[in-house]
């Protein structure tokens, strides 16, 4: 049997309220500035940007410190950086399938490619492996001092990772 319809005279119009937009607004409007203190922060900006700027110096800028870290990586060894990528490779399950992908790749490019996808740390987009080595340093996530020789003896420090490389010319549709 249907559902049985109210009898009753109302209808859905008459029991909804109407909406009424005559009513004061109850939040606080923002304070806004005088036209003193308009005029006071522009003449700060104009008298900053006025200012001239101290002429480049003629002198060669002098070279980057290096971090304690960077110290101990350019004392690394080539030998210990094998040893590193040979424990690695030791300490995988299945063995490289696709021999083509490493050929003529060194070991330093293969410990780098590495490092770029392991995810442990962190992110590798939109970085260089310098930073994302450092930053990794600064949270406690131990990189393997190895990288760091390989970034800084092969003059790697400017270059993005590998992996961000190939999303990039994928984003944009460019081919290798």
């Amino acid at each position: 049997m249907p559902p049985r319809r109210s009898t009753r005279a109302t209808t859905k119009a008459a029991s909804q309220s109407k909406l009424n937009f005559s009513n004061k607004v109850t939040k606080p409007l923002p304070s806004r500035p005088n036209q003193k203190d308009k005029a006071v922060k522009l003449e700060e900006a104009i008298t900053r940007t006025a200012t001239p700027s101290p002429p480049p110096s003629s002198e060669p800028a002098p070279e980057q410190e290096l971090s304690p870290a960077e110290v101990n990586a350019a004392k690394v060894s080539q030998a210990a950086i094998n040893r590193y990528w040979k424990r690695i490779e030791d300490s995988r399950l299945a063995k490289e399938v696709h021999k083509k992908h490493g050929t003529g790749l060194g070991t330093g490019e293969k410990v780098l490619r590495y490092f770029d996808v392991s995810s442990q740390f962190g992110p590798c987009v939109g970085i260089t492996r310098l930073e994302r080595w450092q930053r990794a340093e600064r949270l406690g996530l131990n990189p393997p001092i190895e990288v760091l020789a390989v970034i800084v003896k092969e003059g790697r420090g400017e270059e993005k990772a590998h992996l961000d490389q190939l999303l990039s010319s994928t984003a944009i549709g460019e081919r290798e």
